[in-house]
This record gives C-alpha cells, structure tokens and sequence, in this order.
C-alpha cells in the first residue's frame, strides 16, 4: 500500500514546484533504517525529531537495524525505503541482485580512534595482539584496516587476531575486561576510555584518510521512479545537519547524543558532538577516494570486490542538483555555518 501511495504522488509531484507539492499532497511514509548506532548518527535523529522530514512532505519513520548488511537486506525485501548504512555494504553485493544506488553520503572523514589496552603504547606494541570489531568486512573492520595502514602494521605479516565482537558499546567494554588489545572507536567512547588509562594509537580525524559512511542508499528502480521524492529526503536531511551543526543549537544536540546513547557523562556527548562537527558533509557527494579505500580491503575478503565498477554504485544527481541550484549553501547561510 506505501508503495502504490508513493508512485501515485511521484506522478502527481512536478520537478520544478517542490515547495507547492510539499504543502499540497499528503506526506509520503518513508521508512529510514540507520544501522549504526553513535554520535554519528545524530543528525538524522536530530531530522526527525525537528520535524524537518515533515517540512518536505515526508513521514519518517526511522529505525535501528543493528548491522550494514541486514539494513541492505532489508532494502532488498522493501521492508524498508532508505538504508544509512555504510559504502561498504553496498560494495558487499554490488554485482549482485537489484541494483543499489549511494546517492549521498554525510560522511567521508574518518574521525575514529585506535585505542588500545594499557601498556600497548607502539605498533610494535601491537603486533601479535587482537583488535576487535563489529564484523569482519563491516564499517569498523575497515575503520580498524586504515588505523593499522596508519601505524605501517600488515595484519597477516604483524600477526594481528581481527575479533568479531560486537558495536562500539560492546568494543569498549570488552578493552576495559581485556577480552581483546584494540579497537576504532568513535571519540564518545575513546575519550571516555583515555580518561582512564586506555592509550589512542591513532587519531583518524588528524589524518586524511577519506571513507563513505552516513549514506543515503536506495534500490535504483526507487531512484528513477521517485527523484522528487528523494529530493525531498536530501532537502530534509541536509537542513537537519545543518541545525545540527549550528553552534547555538549544540546544547540540544549533546542531550539527543546522551538520550539515544544512554551516556551518563554530559562530557562524553560533548566529545561525540565534536566529532559529528568534523565529519558531517553539507555537501553530500559521495568520496570516490573513500570507495577506493573500501574496495581496496574489501578484496581482500572477496576477490570479485576487485571487478565492481565504483561509478556505477554512486548516483550523485541529486546532490549536485541542490549544490547548482544555490540551495545548500541558502541553508548554510541561514544557520550560519562557517566551513
């Protein structure tokens, strides 16, 4: 029934009068699956409690799947409208099935820590230990990958043991039981663990390595029927980014973090805010150099990752579109973001 109610209004939306549309149709239900869960996050949590999805004629409604991979499942089946998930789980299965379009990404900048077990204070320290992630070919595996490339450790050659553990809640907890040596974590939890102790092998943020992560991915019959629609999502995302990024508004942004983390520390929020402020793309285009990055490790895992043509997964039309039409940098402006 949503999808038939879709494609009706799809027909029913001209391109060139989106404002008249919004205010005129029935919202379109949209149901957004995000499958991580930290500060990164927030601006999307942030869209919808500001009602920012409603303002472009969207009814959202956002849910937790609790890995990339299951979130693109999801996508497949049509239980779900848009995925968040990471690039790399759109390269997980790129040649096959239906095709899967990244047509935005928040985030290309990685600002994860390394961080290690007291008394590891070196690579050298490090070789031969475990270093923990969600899953092996997930977002943090890669996240864990680059870290390593940071610190010149080959995995394979500096006998490295890559655990499958958990989320960063659970990262951090098995760093502090010892179950395992290292970790990327965002800067909401590592920070927590420096105040105790915990050594950071590597800063992310103060490198320039680039990925593809907070993304806007859809099934490509979804992006050719509905452009409009999708338009409308960009619009309503962006400028919720945008609030989230506006200085006055920090202090309802850190209480969200807190909330939908359940931070105890008001400190913690704060550090995860910063890091939010250092990744989040205005301007979403996809980084090609992230997919490169992505693809380059990946194939170690799956040998066909090497055959995957990148272009073909990102459609950045619509990005491009609100870039040449003035609108993101008006939103820019309006909240008065300096970049």
């Amino acid at each position: 029934m949503i999808k038939l109610l879709i494609v009706a209004l799809g027909l029913l939306i001209p391109l060139s009068n989106v404002s008249a549309a919004v205010s005129a149709s029935a919202p379109v239900k949209l149901i957004i699956a995000h499958a991580a869960n930290n500060p990164r996050v927030a601006p999307l949590w942030i869209t919808d409690e500001q009602g920012f999805f409603a303002k472009y004629g969207i009814k959202a409604e956002v849910i937790f799947i609790r890995n990339s991979a299951l979130s693109i499942a999801a996508l497949y089946s049509k239980s779900i409208d848009i995925s968040q998930a990471g690039g790399i789980s759109v390269l997980g299965v790129g040649d096959k099935g239906p095709d899967l379009k990244i047509v935005a990404a928040f985030t290309s900048k990685l600002t994860h820590d390394l961080v290690a077990r007291p008394g590891i204070n070196s690579a050298k320290d490090l070789r031969g230990k475990r270093v923990g992630v969600q899953v092996v070919g997930g977002s943090l595996w890669i996240t864990a990958m680059l870290a390593l490339e940071q610190l010149k450790i080959d995995p394979t050659r500096d006998d490295i043991r890559v655990l499958t553990i958990g989320d960063q809640t659970v990262l951090a907890q098995a760093l502090e039981t010892g179950v395992i040596d290292a970790a990327p974590l965002d800067t909401a939890f590592s920070q927590k663990l420096k105040k105790k102790g915990f050594p950071i092998l590597v800063e992310l943020n103060k490198t320039n390595t680039r990925t593809v992560s907070s993304t806007v991915v859809v099934l490509n019959s979804f992006l050719q029927s509905q452009p409009q629609i999708l338009e409308n999502l960009l619009k309503a995302l962006i400028e919720g980014a945008a609030f989230t990024l506006a200085p006055e508004n920090k202090p309802l942004v850190v209480r969200t973090i807190m909330k939908r983390l359940k931070l105890g520390d008001p400190a913690d929020a704060e550090e995860g805010y910063d890091g939010v402020t250092k990744a989040t793309d205005l301007k979403p285009y996809p980084s090609m150099d992230g997919m490169r990055n992505m693809q380059r490790f990946m194939k170690t895992q799956n040998p066909q990752v090497a055959n995957i043509n990148l272009e073909s997964l990102v459609d950045s039309r619509l990005v491009k579109k609100l870039d040449d039409s003035g609108f993101i940098d008006q939103i820019v402006k309006t909240y008065g973001i300096a970049r």
